[in-house]
């Protein structure tokens, strides 16, 4: 029987890392070097291997992460059923989550990196890509959306998040947990959830920066009303609790809410962004009637993701909160 072909497409990033002259680690791998340090990999796919490029996950742009989705399209057009994309894992929970938002096809994704460099001892990087590639190449992982594997484990993009800065189970979803895992060298799961629905991504690139402004404890509120100036397009505020924020901030929100998009999400790391709980100055319910849109069950970096996506093909204001609600909530 013939093996799945799977596309590799490899970025960079800690698992294509060795050190060089001063002890300090860079990229230095590529994709080709990469598989062929595993070769059980031979026994999983028929792989298409491609070196994307060669840069920590920290430089990749929004625009590697539509070329890659480009990419990972066409492979699937000329008959490839499942991608594997490996790059650092600094950003995989939001270039994940990107790459949900723009491949169209059902077909699995799947995103995995290391901790550890190529020749650090215990090094994770083949055991994870052999996971990922393994993933990948099984017709239950379609439809899943992208998913992210590391350690063996299954995390859905919209719900990972990178919650330690060195251990090699530096992985998890706390707002549902991993979807499953690799046991025996088989993709076994626990949950399933239903991908979310693609942007129609026009063709074309248009910038469209968003700011990220986490609210803390007696916040004055003067880097919001900074954003008109500076040039940006949209803010997602990083709301406390379910969504809020000091009482003196909830005008100044309001105010910018009627000169650019503002997403209301959250600080904490699982859970909603609530709609009607609260009534207060400053409240959820309060920014909501401001003109703030909810951001759900997104934190702040997913949600910076989808709107700036949104506002790149030019989307109209009025149709934001919709589209939004298709893919923060998808439940409701």
């Amino acid at each position: 029987m013939a093996l799945p072909r799977v596309l590799l497409l490899a970025t960079g990033g800690t698992i294509a890392m060795i050190a060089g002259a001063d002890g300090g680690i860079s990229p230095a791998l590529d994709a080709h070097a990469l598989a062929a340090a595993v070769p059980a990999l031979a026994e999983v796919a028929d792989l298409e291997v491609i070196s994307f490029s060669n840069k920590p996950g920290a430089s990749l742009t929004l625009q590697d992460l539509v070329q890659l989705a480009t990419r990972i399209e066409v492979g699937y057009a000329q008959g490839c059923q499942g991608a594997v994309v490996v790059q650092g894992t600094d950003t995989i929970d939001e270039t994940a989550f990107a790459l949900e938002l723009l491949v169209r096809a059902p077909l699995p994704v799947v995103v995995t990196g290391a901790m550890r460099g190529a020749a650090a001892p215990g090094a994770d990087g083949p055991a994870n890509l052999l996971a990922a590639v393994t993933v990948a190449a099984t017709p239950a992982a379609a439809g899943l959306g992208v998913l992210v594997v590391l350690g063996d484990q299954v995390h859905a993009a919209r719900h990972v998040q990178k919650s330690h800065t060195t251990q090699p189970s530096a992985f998890a979803s706390p707002a549902l947990g991993p979807l499953g895992e690799l046991r025996e060298g088989r993709l076994r799961l626990q949950a399933r959830l239903t991908s979310l629905p693609a942007i129609a991504w026009p063709g074309r690139w248009r910038d469209a920066q968003v700011a990220l402004l986490r609210i803390a404890l007696d916040d004055d509120g003067r880097m919001m009303t900074a954003l008109p100036r500076l040039g940006y397009h949209g803010a997602v505020i990083e709301a406390m609790g379910v969504g809020h924020v000091p009482g003196p901030l909830a005008p100044l929100l309001g105010e910018l809410a009627t000169r650019m998009p503002v997403i209301l999400s959250t600080r904490v790391a699982a859970g909603p962004v609530l709609r009607g709980s609260y009534a207060f100055p400053g409240s959820e319910k309060d920014l909501l009637a401001r003109g703030l849109v909810a951001g759900g069950m997104l934190g702040g970096l997913k949600a910076r993701l989808l709107l700036r996506l949104l506002l790149a093909t030019g989307i109209a204001p009025e149709d934001l909160p919709r589209e939004f609600a298709l893919r923060c909530d998808p439940l409701d």
